[in-house]
């Protein structure tokens, strides 16, 4: 059962990340890259939630289906671009960023593949997506898709 619904009893909360998720849609950065990398950090994460909205925004992006099947094992796949491969790699440092602070190698991996604007961009959704797992697996938030199939 869902604990809370911060987004009803916060709606300027809501509406001020919402903000933030238009700047990242804006931004230019591939709408697939994004996709993998908020599937990615929602595997890691444990939010079934976000593993839920995002695999189908991927798959209706034009993502494949067989590239979302090993994306939790991306680095032994060879499906994924370099670009791919260095957001796949940023985002999992600064998801655990207690652990990895960063390195500069991973940076530096990330910096090849991308203007300083994009890379900023990257860690903005990157750190929401890190937001919304946290919201919705606190608040025991559960995808329409699951409530229609419990019903």
């Amino acid at each position: 059962m869902q604990r809370l619904n911060p987004f009803a009893v916060a709606p300027e909360g809501f509406a001020t990340l919402s903000k933030i998720e238009d700047y990242i849609k804006k931004g230019g950065l591939e709408p697939i890259l994004l996709a993998l990398v908020r599937i990615r950090v929602s595997q890691m994460n444990g939010c079934a939630y976000c593993l839920h909205m995002h695999s189908q925004e991927a798959l209706a992006a034009g993502e494949n289906e067989a590239r979302l099947h090993v994306l939790n094992a991306w680095q032994e796949s060879a499906m994924y671009s370099e670009r791919e491969r260095a957001a796949l790699a940023w985002a999992e440092a600064l998801t655990n960023i207690a652990q990895t602070h960063a390195p500069d190698e991973v940076y530096e991996q990330a910096k090849r593949q991308f203007s300083d604007k994009e890379l900023a961009d990257l860690s903005i959704a990157i750190a929401m997506i890190n937001a919304w797992n946290r919201l919705a697996i606190g608040a025991r938030a559960h995808h329409p898709a699951d409530l229609k199939r419990a019903a």
